[in-house]
């Protein structure tokens, strides 16, 4: 997969009394997407419970370049930005642009896989959230941790 890029629908209700998107917005957005990624890629709630597993952030950090306004076209894209071997670590990248392709806002997110049951940092890595890791699109600048 080359690319992963989803057109958002603001609604009223993701507006501040500027009546642009209101910043917390932003990384509900993003939120979705990285679940819709996973959905898409074969890796859906479903299966994080079945096998006691799912993803927990570390740090969530929103860029802000441009007002992102109702009945604006935006698109979100999402790439891994750095990853370890064994997908135990990782950093996402989700970029907002509008229909000229200008960036409004970039949401960077460092991540790994908890075990629900222990409530620890999964340690190994199920395989599936290692297989799907791997289909995500790599940012240009991408490293391997």
């Amino acid at each position: 997969m080359s690319t992963f890029i989803k057109e958002i629908h603001i609604r009223w209700a993701d507006l501040d009394p500027n009546f642009h998107v209101l910043h917390s917005a932003y990384y509900d957005f993003g939120a979705q997407h990285r679940v819709e990624i996973l959905e898409q890629l074969g890796m859906s709630m479903r299966i994080m419970q079945e096998q006691h597993f799912g993803p927990i952030l570390f740090r969530e950090e929103c860029v802000f370049r441009r007002e992102m306004r109702m009945n604006q076209k935006v698109f979100i894209s999402t790439k891994v930005g750095k990853i370890k071997e064994d997908a135990s670590r990782w950093t996402l990248i989700h970029e907002f642009k509008n229909d000229k392709d200008e960036l409004l806002a970039t949401i960077t997110v460092d991540g790994a896989w908890m075990d629900t049951k222990l409530r620890k940092i999964a340690n190994p890595t199920p395989q599936i959230a290692i297989d799907v890791m791997n289909l995500i699109p790599k940012s240009d600048n991408f490293l391997q941790l």
